[in-house]
């Protein structure tokens, strides 16, 4: 799954060399949530990617699952809400209880936002059928794009309350303190939901498709799909998994640990070290 010899290209050393010695400030990251989208296909599941336009300033280029950073009024105790508390959400968000609040909804809203689907109903039982996602929801959807209306504004005009219990925590990643732009990202899982069909609306991202978990870590390997540590890592975990059903269940008795990438200078090398790798601290 990991790569000891994970090169940084020469073009980060001077920084990689300056941060290890301390003579560098570590920017702050960013707390931000990001979803895989799962479906089961016929050659078993299937994870939703989208690859963000090359002129992106953080990871340009790139194939990477809907999500972005936390919004601060994601954290506002009057979003309604079915399934977990924010309090039940904390321990495994490592996250106070008012954080937890803003990564979950921040999951809703970005996932809604970057790819139209929707994790949210009338009520727990049911999940909103989005079925014209370029009408009615198109206007929803770029109220909280330009931030001129909040995830829980736009769930209280709809009658909706947000399903948390359509989630599940699966992974928690922090950009390496190389990056002059980092995000404390936490990963969620959650099944596509049924009468909903994701819809690429441009943005931030060019295109998008459903790749099983195995052909495209094979793809990125192969230097056909370029993605992030923490996606590969992701995907490849996926891909022990037949069904979307047992990728739920085992994130249920999930324990999520805080992974930071670390950076190792040998020689005239500069590495990048991931869980798995020789020398990466348990």
């Amino acid at each position: 799954m990991t790569d000891a010899r994970r090169r940084l290209p020469p073009e980060l050393h001077d920084r990689a060399r300056a941060i290890t010695a301390g003579g560098a400030e570590v920017a702050a990251a960013r707390h931000a949530a990001t979803v895989v989208l799962l479906r089961d296909g016929d050659a078993g599941i299937e994870a939703y990617l989208l690859r963000r336009v090359g002129s992106m300033a953080f990871a340009g280029g790139m194939y990477v699952f809907p999500g972005g950073s936390v919004d601060p009024r994601d954290g506002d105790a009057d979003i309604a809400w079915e399934g977990p508390t924010a309090t039940e959400w904390a321990a495994p968000l490592s996250a106070d209880e008012r954080l937890a609040r803003a990564l979950v909804a921040a999951a809703v809203r970005e996932t809604f936002e970057e790819s139209g689907v929707l994790l949210a109903g009338p009520s727990r039982d049911h999940v909103t059928r989005v079925e014209d996602a370029r009408g009615h929801w198109a206007h929803e959807q770029a109220a909280l794009l330009d931030r001129s209306a909040s995830m829980a504004e736009v769930l209280a005009r709809n009658g909706l309350v947000l399903r948390a219990d359509l989630l599940r925590p699966w992974a928690h990643w922090v950009t390496p303190e190389i990056e002059p732009k980092r995000f404390d990202t936490r990963f969620f899982v959650a099944a596509l939901p049924e009468g909903q069909t994701p819809v690429h609306f441009g943005g931030e991202s060019d295109h998008s498709e459903w790749a099983t978990p195995r052909v495209a870590v094979e793809r990125h390997a192969a230097g056909e799909l370029g993605m992030l540590p923490p996606t590969v890592f992701t995907l490849a975990e996926l891909g022990a998994y037949d069904t979307v059903a047992a990728v739920m269940e085992a994130a249920t008795r999930r324990d999520v640990q805080r992974v930071l990438p670390k950076i190792v200078v040998s020689g005239d090398d500069v590495l990048l070290l991931l869980p798995g790798d020789p020398g990466y601290p348990e």
